[in-house]
């Protein structure tokens, strides 16, 4: 599944080796998720997981507060379900009813040591967020 080199390029830092590892967010086989990592010389530029799951699960429940930092609540979702955004990192829960799963789990994550300014950051995650999410709705056959 491709990105979007717009939406990726923010995350991209100066470097020798680009590298993609680990498995399809999308084939999964028997597995109920998918993840892969994209790194530049060995520093964690984005890391993407799809997580079949069996209902909507909502990034802002108590449950679901130890994988942010600052976490928000992503608003105007365009497509339906419940999304958050933190310093590093997203959540978006939402609908599939397709052939290999009836919801699905998004995670999009960025390094921990990341410097810069936070508010764009958290934009970029934002933005990247949900460009990637009707990807992965479409490549998985979601009709919903």
């Amino acid at each position: 599944m491709p990105l979007n080199k717009k939406e990726l390029d923010p995350f991209l830092v100066d470097g020798e080796n680009f590298e993609v590892a680990g498995r399809s967010v999308i084939d999964t086989g028997t597995r109920g998720n998918g993840r892969c990592v994209i790194s530049v010389d060995d520093w964690l530029v984005l890391g993407l997981e799809v997580e079949k799951v069996d209902k909507i699960y909502d990034p802002m429940a108590p449950l679901e507060d130890f994988r942010f930092k600052n976490r928000e609540k992503l608003k105007d979702l365009p497509f339906p379900g419940l999304g958050a955004v933190g310093d590093f990192n997203s959540m978006v829960s939402t609908t599939c009813s397709g052939p290999s799963a009836d919801h699905i789990v998004v995670y999009v994550s960025t390094s921990l040591q990341s410097d810069g300014d936070i508010a764009e950051r958290r934009k970029n995650i934002e933005s990247f967020t949900l460009d990637f999410v009707p990807k992965a709705k479409d490549a998985l056959q979601c009709t919903a």
